[in-house]
């Protein structure tokens, strides 16, 4: 399925049906009184949010989505039908917004979320509505209220605990593999992954995060350069980066260290709130360093790139180290989603009372 993260769609809820005018015609009964009905409501436009979607490719081509309108009031005291609704399925992580003033409108953060973005309108009300004791033949009704009708802007950013970092070929997606249940294409050439993977890592019983592996950046990204700069809004809403770093790049001109500060120079042109993430660094492909040789080339790295942040040494391909950097990676998750949670007042007369009680 092709990935797409960012639609533009028109949506009209329906229209409230009109009321009617109608009196009693009965045998025997002269002046049977007036009997229109309301009109119904017209129909309302949901989005939802889908755990089984991961693109907004359904909103690429078609764009027009409108809501039945309620059915008009009739006589014998008979009101009309409400239109019928429309849901939209959207993937988890969906922005709403609109399209002509970039205002955010809605959130889609949590699966199986309902919301409406478009109401129907009212129904118009039928002479039965206006009867009283000095108007006993009213002959006025009111037409239905029109429908919401919006010019929106989709916005897919990924739900991910961790985002991984780095130029394209750095083995990000050897990397996610090897941790996870993702399976990205790999190939000994640069830009091999052209969207965002998600994968779950599974650290333990009832214990995992997700990882979500991006295209590579290069220089210039934050300018438009490359492939990265599509898909760097997806790092926006994790809670920790993994900066990965070929430790062995294939051109032996090329230093590592350049490179490395490069990239975090384009996180902090595209965002300053991104830069400021926690960020660690993942020293990869040792297993193409000789192992006399790896001691001296970490230490060297390290130094040069001055970074203040944890750092691993890992062999995507072999899996070492990657055990103790998923670990890490979870206890760090994990000690986030406990600071982000919010905090509660507990009343005094119950902080000693057992949560079974």
């Amino acid at each position: 399925m092709k990935f797409v993260d960012e639609a533009f769609i028109d949506i009209a809820a329906g229209d409230g049906g009109n009321g009617c005018v109608s009196f009693r015609h009965e045998k025997y009964k002269e002046f049977g009184g007036p009997n229109g009905g309301d009109g119904g409501r017209g129909g309302h436009v949901f989005a939802v949010a889908d755990p089984n979607l991961n693109t907004l490719v359904d909103f690429r081509y078609t764009r027009r989505f409108e809501a039945k309108r309620g059915q008009h009031g009739m006589g014998s005291d008979m009101f009309g039908a409400a239109g019928d609704d429309i849901t939209l399925k959207m993937p988890v992580g969906t922005i709403i917004s609109d399209a002509e003033t970039g205002e955010v409108l809605y959130e889609l953060l949590t699966p199986g979320e309902v919301l409406t973005i478009a109401k129907g309108g009212d129904g118009g009300f039928g002479n039965l509505r206006f009867k009283s004791a000095i108007n006993r033949a009213p002959r006025q009704k009111t037409p239905g209220w029109p429908g919401e009708k919006k010019e929106l802007k989709l916005e897919l950013k990924v739900l991910a605990d961790v985002g991984l970092l780095g130029l394209p070929n750095a083995g990000k997606s050897t990397l996610i593999t090897a941790i996870s249940n993702a399976r990205p294409r790999i190939a000994d050439y640069p830009f091999t992954t052209l969207h965002p993977n998600l994968g779950v890592v599974r650290v333990g019983p009832e214990q995992s995060f997700v990882v979500a592996d991006l295209p590579g950046l290069i220089e210039g990204a934050s300018e438009g350069a490359g492939l990265g700069h599509l898909f760097l809004r997806h790092l926006q809403r994790t809670r920790l980066l993994l900066h990965v770093v070929d430790l062995a790049p294939f051109d032996e001109n090329a230093d590592p260290v350049a490179q490395a500060k490069g990239i975090v120079a384009e996180l902090k042109k595209y965002d300053a709130a991104l830069y400021e993430k926690p960020r660690w660094l993942v020293l990869n492909k040792l297993d193409m360093i000789p192992v006399e040789e790896r001691e001296a080339r970490v230490k060297d790295f390290v130094k040069r790139m001055k970074h203040k942040g944890p750092v691993f040494q890992i062999s995507a391909l072999t899996r070492e180290g990657c055990e103790h950097l998923v670990k890490a990676v979870y206890e760090q998750v994990k000690i986030q989603q406990v600071a982000e949670q919010p905090h509660v007042e507990v009343d005094p007369r119950f902080k000693d009372v057992p949560p079974d009680a």
